[in-house]
């Protein structure tokens, strides 16, 4: 709801009330009756929005009832704070009238006002809970939209048509060779792209789907390394069934074969889930061009996925100098069902 039409609520509200605590009252007892509904009137407005604004906002909790009842009980001092001040102080003073008794003692006068004060508070209260709750309907309405934005941004993004293009490239070459390495690798490119496809609309998927993901991608690069024996990859998985956020690892992996220099030089892959921690280690050599760090976006993004899904549950250590990058990731998959 927009904020015109909580405007437009607050004024209809406030008319209603006008005319049938001032009016409405003014017509049926006469105008001497009208300076002390106006009296309420005043104290009922400002009583409001001070619940509505500071009150409410600041005390209220869901699982601390005292808190409400203290909450409540400000609110009505407000209301009588004001009332009191006007009809036994100022009114006497500049008409000579007055509501209550001159004598009429302070708690007394408390009390027998609670009962008044309570409509309007409780009003207010709910015209509060209603914004809030529209609010967060809002909030998890534009994070379901983020979500799904992200995820249609992954779907185009994390596959990088250049390397789609080459993998088709060495695919048809192995084709043409009559080659028994064709078939694998076009069964390495529709699982990548199945997964990349399916697996993300998912907010975790099996261990063994992220790594096989990774296995894909690693046998496609294979197609284009002079040496790929030297790629070593080593998993001992106890439990594949381990649930764990899509594309966590694979920026890592990407950005190795992006940036890394296979010629002649190794490539290291570790990964490992005992006791549910998952331990994923990557070591490659930098390519002779890169000159500047190139831990980019993709892991940068890793780095806040990790702090959002698992705060305290994870250590990232990244070790990169002017010829190597060094990644040693652990994650505490014990609770994630």
């Amino acid at each position: 709801m927009k904020i015109e039409k909580f405007i437009y609520l607050h004024i209809f509200f406030w008319v209603i009330y006008l005319i049938g605590s001032v009016v409405l009252p003014g017509i049926a007892y006469g105008i001497s009756s009208v300076i002390l509904d106006i009296t309420f009137f005043v104290a009922s407005f400002i009583c409001f929005y001070v619940n509505y604004f500071l009150v409410v906002p600041t005390f209220f909790h869901a699982d601390k009832i005292y808190r409400s009842v203290f909450a409540f009980f400000i609110s009505v001092s407000c209301f009588v704070g004001i009332r009191y001040s006007i009809e036994q102080w100022l009114f006497p003073a500049i008409f000579n009238i007055r509501n209550y008794p001159a004598d009429t003692n302070i708690f007394y006068y408390f009390f027998d006002n609670v009962f008044y004060s309570s409509t309007t508070i409780f009003i207010s209260t709910a015209f509060w809970f209603f914004k809030y709750f529209i609010n967060a309907e809002k909030e998890k309405s534009e994070l379901t939209e983020a979500k799904k934005t992200a995820e249609l941004q992954a779907l185009k993004t994390q596959i990088n048509p250049h390397f789609i293009f080459n993998s088709l490239n060495n695919i048809y070459a192995l084709v043409y060779q009559n080659s028994e390495k064709a078939l694998p690798a076009i069964e390495q490119l529709g699982q990548l792209l199945r997964y990349t496809t399916k697996d993300l609309e998912n907010d975790f998927i099996t261990l063994d789907k992220e790594i096989g993901y990774l296995d894909s991608l690693i046998e496609l690069e294979k197609l284009r390394i002079k040496n790929p024996e030297l790629l070593n990859v080593e998993k001992i998985l106890n439990d594949p069934e381990l649930k764990i956020s899509p594309m966590i690892l694979v920026p890592f992996v990407e950005n190795a074969f992006k940036h890394g220099d296979f010629r002649n030089k190794g490539f290291e892959m570790k990964i490992s889930d005992e006791n549910k921690i998952l331990h994923f280690y990557l070591f490659n050599f930098k390519s002779e061009k890169m000159k500047d760090e190139i831990s980019g976006i993709g892991i940068e993004n890793v780095k806040k996925r990790l702090e959002i899904l698992y705060p305290k549950k994870y250590e990232l250590k990244i070790t990169e100098t002017d010829i190597d990058f060094t990644v040693d990731l652990k994650i505490d998959l014990n609770e994630k069902n």
